[in-house]
Order: C-alpha cells, then sequence, then structure tokens
C-alpha cells in the first residue's frame, strides 16, 4: 500500500493556510475530489481508523489505552494514494469536544466550510443517537444549511450518513428515519427568497451506510469499509462537480470561502450558558425595572428637598438587587444588562431632574425680579452695582438646589439650565434698567415740553413751530447720551446708541402727540382768538363800542388772526423745512377773500395739503374748510351784539325837515314866549339843558 503524503490546513478563528506539496504531482486541473468527515470526538479513535482504512491514509488516531481526547485539531488533509483520478481526503476537528466547552461557533465555520468545498462529505453518526437533537448534530446542520443557502449557490455534494456500531434494527428503518430527520432540518431552516421553493436535492444527494464495532466485530469492520471503498474507486458518489477550478488556483479558492465563512456573523451563536444568562439576567432587570417604575414615592419625591440623594439611593437599592439574584449568571452578560438596567432607570428618572431644574430656574427668577426690584425702590443710580450682587446672589442660590438634585450615578450636565437663568436674570435687568431710564427720562422730557408746546400751538402765529423745533433741539441736547450716566448702569455703545434713539423718537412724539391734541380743540381755540381780538384793544382794554369804532374792520381782523391758529394747527412741522408755507396764504384766498375772489375753483376740495405727506397732517383742507363754517357761525351773534351797542351809544339826532316842521308849528308859542320875560328866561333854561346834555354824553364818550 502506497504511504499517503499528509499535510495540515492551518484554520484558526481569523485566518487559514495550506501546505500545498500534496498538489504538485496532481493530474489535470480540475478541483479534486474531497472527503469531509464530521464525528462526535468521544469516536474519534473509530473515525481515523475508518479514514486510513478506507483511504488507506495515515491519520494520527487516538490511543485508547492512554484515555479519551480529543486527537485531531484544526483540519488535516491527505492524498489517497491508491484511488484515481487524484483524491483529497480531510480529517476534521470533532464538532462536539470538551476542549472548546460550549463556543461552537468554530465547529460551525468548519462544517460550513466543509459543505462548501467538498464533492463528498461523511457524517459519524452513532445508532443509539438517531432521533435525538444535539448527539445527532441537528441544530448545527440546520444553522449550517441556513448561511450555506445565503452564501453559495446550489451545488450537489453527497452526504454519506455513516452509523457506527449498528444494532439488530433494519437498516432501512434507520435510513428511512434519518432522511425524514434531514428532510425536516432543510423545511425548518430559514431560506432566503431565492430558494424558497428549493428542495433538498437541488443541493445535496443523501446517502446512508451501516458499519459494525470496530472494536467487537473487527473483521466485519474491514469488510464492510472495503465495500464502501469500492464506490469511491469506481468514482460512483461524488456530486454533480460545478464550478471546478484549477489545481493552481485551489488554495486560493479555499482562501476565499473561508473568508466568506468567517464574514458572516449568523454563525456566532452563543453558548446555551450565554442564552440562559441572557434571558434569566434580563427577566431580572425588567423585573427591578417595573418594581422601580412603580415606587409610590418617585410622585412625590421631585417637591422635597433630598431629591438627588433619595433617588441616588433608590437606584443603588434597585441595581443591588438586581446584582444578588444574577450573582450565578455569566459575567459578561450580567455585566452587559446591569448596564442596561441602570441606563433605564436614568432615562426614567431624567425628566424628573429636568423637571425639578426648570422649577428651580423658574422659582429663583421670580424670587430674583420680587428682591431685584425691593432693593432698587424705584431709585436708579447705583444700578449696576444692585443689578450685579443680585444676579452672584441668587445664581448661587441656583447652584446650590442643583447640588441638592444631583444623582450620583448620573453625570448629567446642568449648565444648559443654568446658562438660560443667567440669560433670563440678564435679560430682566435690562428690561427694568430700560423701563427706569424710559420712565426717568420721559417724566423730564414731558416736564420739558408738554407745558411750553401747549402754550405755544395756544398762541399760533408764525413763530410758533420754529419756536418749537429749537425747544426740541435743547431737549435732545439735553438727554443724549446721559442714560448711563443717570443709572450709574454700564452698557456698550449699542445699547447707549439705541437709548438716545428712543429718546429722540419719544421728544417727537410728546410734540406730535400734543399737537394732536391741540388740534382736536382747534376750533375752541379760534373762537378764543376771536373773542380775545376783537372783544380787547391792542392793550388788553375791552371796547366800548361807539360811533368812532370799526366793527368790521376789527372783525375782519380777527378773522385772519383766528385762521392763523387754523393754519398753524393744520400741519406737523418739526423738520425744519418749508411743509405747509403755503397753507396761510390758501386758507385766506379761500375763506377771507372769497367774497372778493372771480375764480370758481374750490382750493379747499381736497383731503391733501399740496407737498404734505398725510404723516404730517392734523387738519385736511376739507375738515378746514367746515371748522371755518361753523366757527363764523359760532362767532356771528358776538359780532351782531357789538353792532347793537354801538347804536345803543349813539347821540340823538333830529333830521332839518323835523326841526322845521317844529318851528312852524310852535311859531305863535316861540312869539309868545320871546314877549313874556318869565317864559323867555324858562324856555333858554330849558333849551340849554336840552342842548348841554347831548354834547357832555357825547364829550364822556370820547374819553
Amino acid at each position: 500500500m502506497a504511504a499517503a503524503l499528509l499535510c495540515s490546513l492551518v484554520v484558526t478563528e481569523s485566518s487559514m493556510s495550506m501546505d500545498l506539496k500534496i498538489l504538485q504531482n496532481s493530474q489535470g486541473l480540475l478541483k479534486s475530489d474531497f472527503l469531509i468527515l464530521l464525528w462526535p470526538l468521544s469516536a474519534h479513535k473509530v473515525v481515523s481508523t475508518l479514514l486510513n482504512h478506507l483511504f488507506h491514509t495515515n491519520f494520527k488516531e487516538m490511543d485508547a489505552f492512554r484515555g479519551r481526547s480529543q486527537t485531531t485539531k484544526g483540519i488535516w488533509v491527505a492524498k489517497c494514494p491508491t484511488i484515481h483520478p487524484f483524491t483529497l481526503v480531510m480529517d476534521m476537528e470533532g464538532t462536539d469536544g470538551k476542549e472548546r466547552g460550549e463556543d461552537t461557533a468554530f465547529e460551525k465555520q468548519t462544517t460550513l466550510f466543509a459543505l462548501a468545498v467538498a464533492d463528498v462529505v461523511l457524517i459519524n453518526i452513532w445508532c443509539h443517537d438517531i432521533g435525538r437533537e444535539h448527539a445527532s448534530n441537528k441544530p448545527l446542520l440546520n444553522t449550517v444549511f441556513q448561511v450555506m443557502m445565503r452564501l453559495f449557490g446550489p451545488r450537489k455534494t453527497t452526504l454519506i450518513f455513516v452509523i457506527r456500531d449498528k444494532t439488530k434494527t433494519p437498516l432501512e428503518n434507520l435510513e428511512s428515519e434519518l432522511r425524514n430527520d434531514i428532510q425536516k432540518i432543510w423545511a425548518s431552516a430559514p431560506k432566503p427568497e431565492a430558494h424558497k421553493e428549493t428542495p433538498l436535492s437541488e443541493f445535496f444527494n443523501v446517502e446512508v451506510v451501516a458499519l459494525s464495532n470496530y472494536e467487537e466485530k473487527e473483521d466485519a469492520f474491514k469488510a464492510e469499509v472495503a465495500g464502501m471503498r469500492q464506490k469511491f474507486i469506481h468514482n460512483e458518489l461524488a456530486g454533480d462537480r460545478q464550478a471546478v477550478v484549477p489545481a493552481s488556483g485551489f488554495s486560493l479558492s479555499l482562501q476565499e470561502i473561508w473568508e466568506k465563512i468567517k464574514k458572516n456573523r449568523d454563525l456566532d451563536i452563543p453558548s446555551i450558558k450565554v442564552l440562559v444568562a441572557t434571558v434569566r439576567c434580563e427577566e431580572i432587570a425588567n423585573e427591578k425595572y417595573s418594581a422601580f417604575a412603580a415606587n409610590e414615592e418617585l410622585k412625590v419625591i421631585s417637591v422635597h428637598p433630598g431629591f438627588g440623594k433619595k433617588l441616588s439611593s433608590m437606584i443603588y437599592t434597585c441595581i443591588s438587587g438586581y446584582d444578588e439574584e444574577a450573582t450565578y449568571y455569566d459575567e459578561g452578560v450580567k455585566s452587559v444588562k446591569r448596564k442596561q438596567l441602570e441606563e433605564k432607570l436614568l432615562q426614567f428618572v431624567q425628566p424628573k431632574f429636568q423637571d425639578l431644574l426648570e422649577l428651580k430656574r423658574s422659582f429663583t427668577l421670580d424670587k430674583f425680579k420680587e428682591a431685584f426690584d425691593k432693593d432698587l425702590d424705584g431709585v436708579i443710580k447705583g444700578f449696576s452695582v444692585t443689578a450685579r450682587n443680585s444676579t452672584e446672589s441668587f445664581m448661587a442660590q441656583f447652584d446650590e438646589g442643583c447640588a441638592d438634585a444631583v444623582i450620583k450615578q448620573a453625570n448629567w450636565d446642568t449648565s444648559k439650565v443654568r446658562d438660560k437663568l443667567r440669560r433670563d436674570i440678564e435679560a430682566h435687568v435690562a428690561s427694568v434698567h430700560a423701563d427706569k431710564i424710559k420712565n426717568h427720562c420721559e417724566a423730564k422730557l414731558r416736564e420739558l415740553l408738554s407745558g411750553p408746546v401747549e402754550a405755544l400751538l395756544k398762541q399760533a402765529n408764525n413763530m410758533t413751530w420754529p419756536t418749537i423745533r429749537r425747544r426740541l433741539r435743547e431737549a435732545e441736547s439735553a438727554f443724549s447720551g446721559s442714560a448711563a450716566a443717570i443709572s450709574g448702569f454700564e452698557m456698550d455703545e449699542q445699547t447707549k446708541a439705541k437709548i438716545d434713539a428712543n429718546l429722540e423718537k419719544y421728544v417727537r412724539r410728546i410734540v406730535e402727540d400734543k399737537a394732536k391734541e391741540e388740534a382736536r380743540r382747534v376750533l375752541k381755540h379760534m373762537e378764543e382768538r376771536f373773542k380775545t381780538k376783537f372783544s380787547y384793544d391792542s392793550n388788553s382794554i375791552p371796547r366800548v363800542w361807539n360811533r368812532r369804532e370799526n366793527i368790521g374792520a376789527i372783525a375782519r381782523t380777527a378773522h385772519s388772526s383766528s385762521l392763523e391758529v387754523l393754519s398753524v394747527m393744520a400741519v406737523i412741522r418739526l423738520d425744519g423745512d418749508d411743509d405747509g408755507h403755503k397753507i396761510q396764504a390758501t386758507l385766506n384766498s379761500a375763506l377771507l377773500d372769497k367774497d372778493m375772489s372771480t375764480t370758481t375753483n374750490d382750493l379747499l376740495a381736497s383731503n391733501t395739503w399740496e407737498e404734505v405727506p398725510s404723516s404730517k397732517t392734523l387738519i385736511i383742507p376739507l375738515k378746514c374748510k367746515e371748522l371755518w363754517e361753523e366757527f363764523k357761525e359760532n362767532t356771528k351773534d358776538i359780532v351782531s351784539k357789538a353792532i347793537a351797542e354801538q347804536k345803543a351809544n349813539a347821540p340823538l339826532q333830529l333830521p332839518p325837515w323835523v326841526i322845521g316842521c317844529l318851528i312852524f308849528v310852535g311859531y305863535n308859542a316861540i312869539t309868545r314866549l320871546i314877549r313874556n320875560p318869565l317864559y323867555l328866561g324858562v324856555g333858554v333854561i330849558l333849551v340849554a339843558f336840552l342842548l348841554v346834555t347831548p354834547l357832555w354824553c357825547w364829550f364822556a364818550s370820547l374819553w
């Protein structure tokens, strides 16, 4: 018997390498036949013996006299010296050895590797393990089938189930049960969409053989193995041998297949110990979390002092309870679930923590506002010092409250809430400062402008608006840049400029509001102006309406002066321009001179003044016309009374024809009076009285 050339196929969890000496004498370029064996380690001696008898290889066999232990580690490859064509045999590490414990990832990877590269796979199974779940490698095959369908396409591989130590049970019965189990495994394995309906026969040919016990029936065992060997010699068991590769690329092909298998994480199924620990630790963690969440103390703890200390204690108690119950489970799983439990607990209490911080922020802000307003007490001197001291004091109080709320197990940042509180405090300080500056300056400006502007508008003349503009500039100059000095509060240039701009607007608003107020009373002002000009002379002495007073001229002058009041109040003139300079002339032409005018055009039939924007208009032209008509109606009685009084004060004057008639009728009486000295004296006295009395009244009126 020719000696088999033996080499190692070094397979680790991260890489693989292969000694290619066995391929040096290979004939042809096609991929070699492969025979892969999966077996329980407890039968390793007979497995190596089976391979050596079947293929005349020299794999290392277990020495039964030295005890049962692992003989093959990893994968070993040998050339079958007496079978043609060129055939390689792989001897693989067992799938249930004690050396790897419960770590089954490597055995799944090597099993999938065997199914992917071999044409024939021998699966060693004890006769008494048929029908069992784990001893017959059912879970292993389920996982391998599932991944194989996803990673590799269909190719016919022959699966030979070698039943070891056969019993009296007929082979037909054993074969039927095995085929049913394989079919069930295939049907239950999750399949990708492309292979949902693919049958087992597309991937595998299933064969079943039975062998006698090697130690008890050695001759029968060798005879049965010899029969199996004939099938390999005649190449009756090889699959469809699709996707073959040249011998020169065979090593690279194996490495690529191994890398593909290594990258698939579905084979890394945890051990039973880890699975149990995962399930049980998760149950314990859920129980502890539920009990913690249902604790009635959590409903009221946020309003009690010592929030952080109390909650830290409750979390510690919960986690300690978990540690106690999960003591005997896998340390890695226990630690992971412990961390997850702690994270869930902290996520549960974090909203309460945030609510407490927000409550403390709101409470601190309200207290600051109350104390700050009380400290100022209406005084704005030293505002900056008061604001700084109050801010630092209440920020320190908030920090103390945050320290009381801190949870030991958490590392939550309170800086965002703290920064928000500081911004709110600074905003309130700025608001109070602006209000105090505004109130102080506005009060001074009202005192400085309101009275004088009102008086100037009532005195309406051609110097009213120039005088108002001058006072406006004086007020702006007096308060410009003085806000910071008034309050003692440090301000940047932008804030100062803003305050000054607001004060300038307020100064204008005072004048505009006062002008609008007086414009609403313009009719009253016009009537007062008319009464003053008509009833009093230039020395403010009441007029006596005698024959020397020209009531018409006086009334016209008074009307003109009253119309000037209307002209001054019709338009705001604060910008120093010529807005409204034509209004006086327009009103005179339309109202005073209309009787002498020959034009039929109504100059006041409009809602706007020429070249005057509506924002500066107080009384539109149509309204001026209405006011003037109402004014004339209201002042008509004053003129009528003056005329009546003038007539009442005039001396009695008889017409000449009356005097002639009296002389003619009283001629006889006059003659008798002249002839009688007594009558003559009485007559002279009476005539003198009648003549002197009117003259005396006339002279008195001149005085």
